[in-house]
């Protein structure tokens, strides 16, 4: 049953046998301890690699539970700190034989996946998935499914993308397996789609035309709220089989969530203009150039914005008492969110998922492909420390170090194509992990203190990287560049030579500033302590 209050069959506080979880998403650090007595069980996470599931799995391994991930690209975890604390199941949830092997002795399964971000097509894509999921989890004897859905009026023309995600929870609310379906709004963290959007659109402009759907009431929740139902979830003893809206208990319009943040973070009143257009995909197309989110995801997050997203009941509160201290009003969310960014804690971004890519082939196989190379390398007194140090820090707020005019006139053309563009940054601003986003590029390879190898995510006839490393020479260092391009058909190659002329120009001065900041970062770390100028 959907949005009906019913009276529950266990009391929250009961002492409870352990599951075995699978948890789909990204997992944030619990708020409180909990205060019922738990029994560990077997969960498993899919979308471990994704903004809430890389949160959730670090919580539930904290709350006592035995978690396995299943994931697509074991390389985009390799750099999280919980990995050797997780089993690992290499496969997709395109195969049924290989879910339903990894779902044995599971009680618990998060399914924490979405395919917005993979373009048209992907509401028959999320309900095939989610069938093959409950088949497989009804074979295997799991005790739950846990999916987080969207908030959404009843009775309402709703966009492809809520669309999709109400179908997905029917999907499991059908099944023979019990499933527990959060329904939220929009998610207020460091790093979350929702959160950037409100970022950005609040700081572009103190002024702002916008779509009349920016009056509608939305109900946000803090990312560590949504972690703490998650987790919750798994400890619930009785069959439950039901929908629940959560939410922070405060309904603002969304141009007062835009105001409310520049207030937060310290900007003069915005002035919102809601125009009486609706206007969706113009809107969706002014956020993808404006936000770091790409046209792909931007259209059908604006389109969920048509409707109010507010709470139609608080029935979890019977089920799952709220965390220690009460929800998180939308104000705080927002100053933890930035306090977060401020300081480098970033857990996960929006971006954290990206798309699969094959990685580069080494250099021995490259016979029988078309390659085109720009090479260049750098010789000087510095320690190759140092010059490692700004190879890692590369991207986001530090810049590419060469020509920034030009870096961003290249993506705001790969925005308008509807490529990742140069917005995306990066979730810490010195350390980076395999996996991870650095603007429109994705690190592919990482063998710390000597090679970073980047993959290029932006549009182009053909695939690109980008290797930087360092090796020592003599007392000093040398900085060595590479950029690879394999060309798709007659269009790479025409590409590649529309954008040499560019790279003779960016790429030595580039390798000339990495190493001269790292000049500049030895200079500062040897002067004595005290030392003015």
């Amino acid at each position: 049953m959907t949005g009906t209050p019913e009276t529950p069959q266990t009391k929250p506080a009961q002492t409870v046998t352990p599951k075995t979880v699978l948890v789909t998403g990204t997992p944030e650090t619990p708020q409180t301890k909990p205060a019922q007595t738990v029994t560990p069980k077997t969960v498993l996470v899919t979308g471990a690699t994704g903004y809430i599931g890389g949160r959730l799995v670090p919580r539930l391994l904290e709350a006592g539970h035995m978690v396995k991930v299943l994931v697509r690209t074991p390389a985009k975890i390799a750099g999280v700190p919980w990995l050797a604390d997780v089993e690992v199941v290499q496969s997709s949830l395109d195969d049924g034989d290989a879910l339903r092997a990894a779902l044995d002795g599971v009680d618990v399964l998060y399914y924490l996946v979405h395919s917005m971000a993979a373009g048209s097509g992907f509401e028959s894509k999320e309900k095939a998935m989610a069938q093959t999921a409950a088949r497989a989890a009804a074979e295997a004897g799991v005790d739950r499914i846990v999916y987080l859905g969207g908030l959404h009026p009843a009775n309402a023309e709703l966009s492809t993308h809520m669309r999709s995600r109400e179908a997905v929870g029917k999907v499991f609310l059908d099944s023979p397996v019990d499933a527990i379906v959060f329904q939220a709004g929009v998610v207020i963290g460091s790093g979350s789609a929702s959160f950037e959007m409100i970022r950005h659109l609040s700081e572009t402009l103190p002024l702002m035309p916008a779509p009349s759907w920016v009056r509608n009431k939305i109900e946000a929740i803090a990312v560590r709220d949504v972690l703490h139902y998650l987790v919750a979830a798994a400890a619930l003893e009785s069959p439950t089989n039901r929908t629940f809206d959560i939410g922070c208990r405060q309904v603002l319009s969304y141009a007062g969530m835009m105001q409310e943040y520049a207030a937060e973070a310290g900007l003069p009143h915005r002035v919102v203009l809601a125009l009486p257009i609706p206007a969706p995909k113009l809107a969706g197309m002014w956020v993808a150039l404006t936000t770091p989110i790409p046209l792909s995801m931007s259209l059908p997050l604006v389109e969920s914005l048509q409707h109010d997203a507010v709470s139609r009941e608080h029935d979890i509160d019977a089920y799952i008492p709220p965390p220690e201290g009460g929800l998180t009003p939308y104000r705080r969310a927002v100053a933890l969110a930035l306090g977060k960014e401020r300081d480098g804690q970033v857990e996960t971004t929006w971006a954290s998922a990206g798309a699969d890519a094959d990685p580069l082939p080494s250099d021995p196989e490259w016979a029988g492909h078309r390659v085109y190379l720009d090479e260049r390398s750098y010789s000087s007194d510095v320690d190759p420390k140092h010059v490692w140090t700004i190879i890692e820090g590369i991207g986001g707020q530090n810049g590419w170090y060469s020509m920034p005019l030009a870096w961003r006139v290249r993506g705001l053309l790969d925005k308008l194509t509807g490529g990742a563009g140069l917005l995306r940054g990066r979730r810490h601003p010195h350390r980076l992990a395999e996996g991870e986003v650095v603007d429109w590029w994705r690190a592919e390879r990482i063998d710390r203190g000597w090679l970073l190898r980047l993959r290029a995510e932006m549009r182009a006839p053909g695939r690109a990287w980008l290797e930087l490393s360092v090796e020592p020479e003599g007392t000093g260092s040398r900085y060595r560049q590479r950029a690879i391009f394999f060309p798709k058909g007659l269009s790479g190659r025409l590409y590649w030579l529309a954008v040499l002329p560019f790279h003779s120009l960016i790429f030595p001065a580039m390798s000339r500033n990495i190493t001269a900041a790292a000049k500049a970062l030895q200079d500062q770390e040897s002067e004595p302590a005290g030392h003015t100028a």
